[in-house]
């Protein structure tokens, strides 16, 4: 039989495109570079090129600080565009995280969800650059996971394996846990590898595609589907509802 939401008693979130609007974090922190661009490109272009250089030097570097491997991206897209950047201008762009914004329902979500579940990040950034963001979620995480104290990056299935050590400490098992993310990339492929339940939080719905996220060919079922974290809530709360 399927289980349902209210089956599950800790929730592990992917933060950046899931929780956090990191398409248009990014696309407004690359207008200074983008905008000097002979010949425009779209916002999808744009985040594509960024998701190759992120996740290739992501996998070169893997112990590399998030703030100071966004450095490293933008200096790469600037050379691949042919343009002339500062080491200042890189420097700000890999600061700009905590300047992304939250999706509008995601502190509201997180909130009601917190009624119901622990709460868990698992994040591929650094430790100041999500506390930043956290500022924007509005509630108290049960733990925090991210991949400077790990020393690597999703997909790896090292973050995965730190994940379930912080989950077993918590008395909690990996039957426990609904893994909620939007990049089929970094969290659904390789959850899948691992067991865990997953929910697909697909902010992408309307327009299709990637985005800042690496294609996968061959993606992984889910157990549930949402479009936002707001319909994850309301699910819930109508499952509790029912009893």
């Amino acid at each position: 039989m399927p289980r349902k939401l209210t089956d599950f008693k800790v929730l592990t979130f992917d933060c950046y495109g899931t929780l956090i609007d990191w398409e248009s974090g990014m696309f407004t922190a690359l207008a200074s570079l983008t905008s000097r661009l002979p010949t425009p490109l779209s916002r999808d272009a744009i985040l594509e090129a960024h998701a190759r250089h992120e996740s290739a030097q992501q996998a070169d570097t893997p112990a590399m600080r998030y703030s100071e491997l966004l450095a490293v991206v933008y200096a790469r897209l600037a050379a691949e565009w042919g343009l002339t950047i500062t080491n200042a201008e890189a420097a700000a762009y890999g600061s700009s995280v905590g300047n992304w914004p939250a999706f509008p329902d995601s502190a509201g979500a997180l909130k009601d969800l917190q009624k119901h579940f622990k709460l868990v990040i698992l994040s591929n950034v650094d430790r100041a650059s999500f506390a930043r963001s956290n500022e924007k979620l509005g509630v108290t995480f049960d733990a925090i996971v991210t991949a400077e104290d790990v020393g690597a990056y999703k997909p790896s299935d090292l973050n995965f394996d730190e994940l379930l050590r912080t989950i077993t400490a918590m008395g909690l098992t990996k039957g426990d846990i609904l893994h909620t993310a939007e990049s089929l990339f970094h969290d659904h492929v390789p959850a899948a590898r691992h067991g865990l339940a997953r929910c697909w939080i697909h902010r992408r719905h309307a327009q299709g595609g990637f985005g800042a996220t690496r294609p996968v060919d061959n993606a992984p079922d889910v157990d549930f589907r949402f479009t936002s974290m707001r319909e994850m809530a309301d699910a819930v709360a109508k499952e509790a509802a029912a009893g």
